[in-house]
């Protein structure tokens, strides 16, 4: 039986949504339509942080027991008002070829990209510029990764000392959980040399792992990762791409990569501590207002670092 449909109107786009009952996380009992609902709402903050952004969706259409696929190219079946950047990427082979990004900048797209079940939404950490090139990267990321047998917690103590390094160059940085296991901790920077956030972060990485290897790896060897967290530097390799602050992930619950405070970084003693749904999330914004919000206005130039 062919699945419920309806038709909206989005600010001034008129859109076709499909399948608002089917259950996308079983284990909450979380629906497609509260999918939607989620986005529609959490709009406002998260569209900010994506804007110009090509995007990589992660998409669960059978939900989250039901399996995933990456999709970039979305030539195939957007609609033609929904803003695309086609680049440049090293194809299989190491042959180029033109990918058809999409660019969700404003609501209606958002809901269009919800509506294909795509709960993860994926950004790199720079800009499209018109002409759909590239602008140089404006942000910094550490992506901190806990290995078998570490936890959130142990992302935390990494993430106070990456801060005290951080705010001693000069930088302002703002902490978000990943919605999974870990969490990242960003700077915006200002750069006209793609490859300086790279090297930056490996130098800074590498220090933390001399320095206390007991708890820090910045190798992605996994037999060296037990019980430790790893400070994956390569996300800012100007082809990679992390979650977006306030994006849905597509685990057991409806968990949210959710922007923190740095008193709730230290203070993190359990998981449970900075693991945040998706009702949790939309509580915290309508409280405290977007903690993401200093990473675009206060970019630093990145420092001679090794």
């Amino acid at each position: 039986m062919a699945g419920s449909r309806i038709t909206v109107r989005v600010g001034e786009r008129q859109l076709t949504l499909s399948n608002l009952e089917k259950v996308l996380y079983p284990r909450h009992g979380f629906t497609k339509g509260e999918v939607l609902d989620y986005y529609t709402r959490i709009a406002p903050v998260l569209l900010p942080h994506i804007r110009d952004r090509a995007m990589t969706f992660v998409r669960f259409p059978d939900g989250v027991d039901g399996g995933s696929f990456f999709e970039k190219d979305v030539s195939r079946h957007a609609p033609e008002w929904v803003r695309t950047a086609r680049l440049t990427v090293g194809g299989r082979g190491g042959d180029p070829e033109i990918v058809a990004y999409p660019l969700i900048n404003d609501l209606p797209e958002l809901v269009w990209a919800a509506n294909l079940a795509a709960l993860e939404l994926h950004v790199h950490q720079w800009t499209v510029e018109p002409g759909d090139e590239r602008s140089t990267p404006d942000r910094l990321v550490f992506d901190l990764d806990p290995g078998p047998g570490a936890t959130v917690v142990d992302c935390s103590r990494v993430a106070e000392r990456l801060h005290g390094v951080l705010t001693g160059h000069g930088f302002t940085p703002v902490a978000k959980t990943s919605g999974s296991k870990g969490m990242q901790v960003y700077a915006g920077v200002e750069t006209d040399d793609p490859g300086a956030p790279s090297r930056y972060a490996k130098a800074l990485a590498d220090r933390l792992a001399a320095e206390t290897p007991d708890l820090v790896v910045a190798r992605m060897t996994k037999n060296l990762r037990p019980g430790k967290v790893f400070i994956d530097w390569s996300q800012n390799n100007p082809f990679k791409t992390t979650v977006a602050p306030y994006s849905l992930r597509g685990r057991d619950e409806p968990t949210v990569s959710t922007p923190v405070t740095w008193d709730e970084v230290r203070a993190c003693r359990h998981v449970s501590h900075l693991r945040f749904t998706a009702g949790d999330v939309l509580a915290r914004v309508e409280d405290t207002g977007d903690l993401f919000a200093d990473l675009d206005r206060t970019r630093a130039p990145i420092p001679a670092f090794g």
